[in-house]
Parts: C-alpha cells; sequence; structure tokens
C-alpha cells in the first residue's frame, strides 16, 4: 500500500500523523534544518542537534518537545514506523528523513539538499528508499554549477581586487547557511572578514556545536575599511555605513542574472547550497525510488524527465523557492 501524501504549507503524512517541514504551525513535525520557510511554532519536532539550537535561537519557544536525533540512530516514531535522519549537505546540520513503515514501505524525504560536497555542512548521504520526496529547485538541464574551487578563486580576486580599489567588497548571503559557507570558503585566502551581527550572532553559535571558522569579527562601521564584509541581502541599514561598497550576490540564481548583472550589485557568483540538475538527476539514480514526487522550483518538467526516464514521477505543490531575491 502506498504512502498517502497530503501538501498544505508543507507535507502531512496522515498514516503516521507527522508533518515534514510545515511552514505553519503543526502538532508534529520534522524540521529538516533552520531556515524560516522550513519550519514553524510547533507543538513536538524531530530533528539534529544543530537544527534544534539553530531554532531556539531564530524562533524561540519554552513549550516546543524536541526530539533530537543523532545521524544515522534509528528510533521507533509509531507501532508500525521507524525513524532514521541522515545528512542532507544543505547547510549545517541539516537533515533528510527516512520513514521505515511496516505497511507503506520506505519513504525519504531529502528537504533542501546538496549533493556535491559542502563547506559547511555534512556530507549528504543518498540511502535506499521505495518512496522519495525530493527537492527540485534547479531541476532544468541549464543549471550546472561551476566547480567550487573555481568560484571561490573567483570570489576571493573580486574581493582583492575591490580592496585595492579602495572600496569594500560586500558578499550578500543569508546568516544562516551560505554565510558560513563562504565565511569557511575564504578561510584560506588570508582576507580580513567582519559579519553582519545577525551572520555574526549565528556563526559563532554554529561554532559552538563545533564547526571551526577562520578569524572574523562582528561588523564595525568605524573599522570596516579594508575587510570583507558577509551580510545577509536585505541589510540596507548596513551598507548605508559603509562609504564604498561594491556588493556581489552569491547565489545559485547567478547563473540567470543577464539583466541582474552590473545594475544592483558589481557581481554574482553561483555558489549554491542547492543540488543543480546533475546532482539530482544522479541523486535519484543513487536511491532507486519506485516513485517520486517533486517539490519546489522546476518541480513539473524534472518529474516529466524522470518520467521519460521510466521513473514513476509526479510534482506535489506549487510555490517556487529561491535562495536570493534577483529582481
Amino acid at each position: 500500500m502506498a504512502w498517502e501524501i497530503q501538501f498544505q504549507h508543507g507535507i502531512h503524512l496522515p498514516q503516521i500523523g507527522w508533518s515534514l517541514d510545515a511552514t505553519r504551525r503543526a502538532e508534529r513535525a520534522f524540521v529538516s534544518h533552520a531556515h524560516s520557510d522550513h519550519m514553524a511554532r510547533h507543538a513536538e519536532v524531530i530533528c539534529t542537534r544543530p537544527t534544534a539550537r539553530l531554532m531556539r535561537a531564530r524562533l524561540p519557544s519554552k513549550k516546543r518537545v524536541e526530539h533530537i536525533l543523532p545521524f544515522g540512530h534509528t528510533e521507533q516514531l509509531t507501532p508500525e514506523c521507524t525513524v532514521t535522519l541522515h545528512p542532507a549537505g544543505h547547510i549545517f546540520g541539516s537533515a533528510q528523513i527516512l520513514l521505515d513503515h511496516t505497511t507503506h514501505g520506505t519513504l525519504l524525504y531529502t528537504g533542501d539538499f546538496k549533493l556535491l560536497p559542502s563547506h559547511a555542512a555534512e556530507p549528504c548521504a543518498t540511502p535506499r528508499a521505495d518512496t522519495l520526496i525530493m527537492e527540485t529547485t534547479f531541476g532544468l538541464p541549464r543549471y550546472v554549477f561551476p566547480p567550487s574551487a573555481e568560484i571561490i578563486v573567483n570570489l576571493v580576486h573580486f574581493c582583492r581586487e575591490t580592496l585595492a580599489a579602495g572600496a569594500t567588497p560586500v558578499l550578500l548571503c543569508y546568516s544562516l547557511g551560505k554565510s558560513q559557507e563562504v565565511l569557511r570558503a575564504l578561510a584560506d585566502s588570508g582576507l580580513p572578514i567582519m559579519l553582519q551581527s545577525e551572520t555574526h550572532r549565528l556563526t559563532r553559535i554554529c561554532a559552538q556545536l563545533g564547526l571551526d571558522f577562520p578569524p572574523h569579527t562582528e561588523f564595525d562601521a568605524a573599522t570596516h575599511a579594508g575587510h570583507v564584509v558577509i551580510c545577509p541581502p536585505h541589510a540596507p541599514g548596513l551598507l548605508k555605513r559603509i562609504a564604498a561598497p561594491r556588493t556581489a550576490s552569491i547565489t545559485g540564481w547567478a547563473l540567470d542574472s543577464r539583466p541582474f548583472h552590473g545594475q544592483q550589485h558589481a557581481a554574482a557568483f553561483p555558489l549554491s547550497d542547492h543540488a543543480d540538475y546533475p546532482s539530482l538527476l544522479r541523486y535519484v539514480e543513487l536511491v532507486q525510488p519506485k516513485r517520486v514526487y517533486t517539490l519546489h522550483g522546476f518541480a513539473k518538467p524534472f518529474a516529466a524527465t524522470l518520467r521519460a526516464l521510466g521513473i514513476a514521477a509526479q510534482p506535489i505543490g506549487t510555490d517556487f523557492q529561491t535562495e536570493l531575491p534577483l529582481a
């Protein structure tokens, strides 16, 4: 008997009474990671230790019941179903959930994931599953990211060139995830780095949880000259405190950014914490599911691609997920 999968503000599995990445309050929900579009003030959650700690920092709740599971550890969720969390490779602590039901078989939900190595996330796992629910943000053939080492070389060149011109390189990254990835990627560059206040706070939490970072300080308007500044894209107050900022957007959508280049930002670099198109196909190949449900981004065309390959696939949901707004 197949799993019943309901979609409304996240995935709901009525057979076990749990939701997956619900964006509105649920009684019981798996939270794959601590980005705002994947969590809410749930009564009871399953997540990893880093996600639980970051949720407390970003979405405090004194009443939330937390079931914190280490990667690879299997527990009984209901009398008929076990649960195991596996690394998703998206951000630090991000997880996939594998459910094994005596009647419905195995179901794997990826949440946001990245198959290629990350600078700040645990390596993505690919456990086998009968049913796969996967994010397909970059589910079109044109989304093939350059090697990350090549992107970082170009990013370091941009920073050094900007500093040599007497300006301040401002790297626009979400405060959780991409900022820590970029900070760690710049470790060997020797560049002096400042972090916007919220980015600095979340980076400090990640460090407390065991993630190591190169030297950096919190942004200071009086002493920022000569530094690289990492901050979220929506930080206009900070940019106004920088005399000569040159901004660079760090996002996978930089592959689409022809109209965007030279308008708002000096540069854009396609460093993503999501899987690109070849990685999505490779992931399905490794998991070997009997059926696939696609979610987010280009869910419909990617499901059609899988069907053309002989894999039973269909899209669920209609929302379009982005990393950074390019408009």
